[in-house]
């Protein structure tokens, strides 16, 4: 990785609630046979959007990528945790990022509201993958970015 710059190493770690320990393995399995880059990103994106079932009411502050996966069920943080873990798995920087996302130029009656997404460190440059909505939106309004959701909080006092 001589393209990969110290500072983004820390984002190929496990960290609280990312288990790369337990999800090597699979992420390989998974994604190992697709080709390095942005192609290998979104097939992960689009597998974890495919397979968790967004609910507000089973939100759950605990829950980690491994149990993400397994529960099929969660919130944007547990989307963005479980596929930032399958990236970092794979040799992929990955860092959460959360903040305000609009509902700017999209047909959807969901009100804006504060999310979770993904940085993964491509050629040189980060760049924004959101397995949750798993399609291009403009108007994010990044407040922090850290390895994983007990980085940084929501909203700052």
């Amino acid at each position: 990785m001589p393209d990969h710059p110290d500072n983004c190493l820390v984002y190929l770690m496990g960290s609280r609630y990312c288990e790369t320990d337990k999800l090597s393995q699979t992420a390989w399995d998974m994604f190992g046979h697709v080709a390095p880059g942005w192609g290998r990103v979104q097939a992960i994106c689009d597998f974890v959007h495919s397979h968790i079932r967004f609910d507000y009411l089973q939100a759950r502050s605990t829950r980690t990528a491994y149990e993400a996966l397994n529960e099929r069920i969660g919130v944007c943080r547990d989307f963005a945790h479980l596929a930032l873990t399958l990236c970092r798995c794979l040799n992929i920087s990955a860092r959460y990022i959360n903040g305000h996302l609009g509902n700017i130029g999209v047909p959807i009656v969901d009100p804006m509201d504060f999310s979770a997404w993904i940085e993964v460190f491509l050629d040189g440059e980060w760049y924004t993958f959101d397995p949750r909505n798993n399609m291009r939106l403009i108007g994010r309004i990044v407040v922090a970015r850290g390895r994983d959701a007990a980085d940084i909080p929501l909203i700052e006092a």
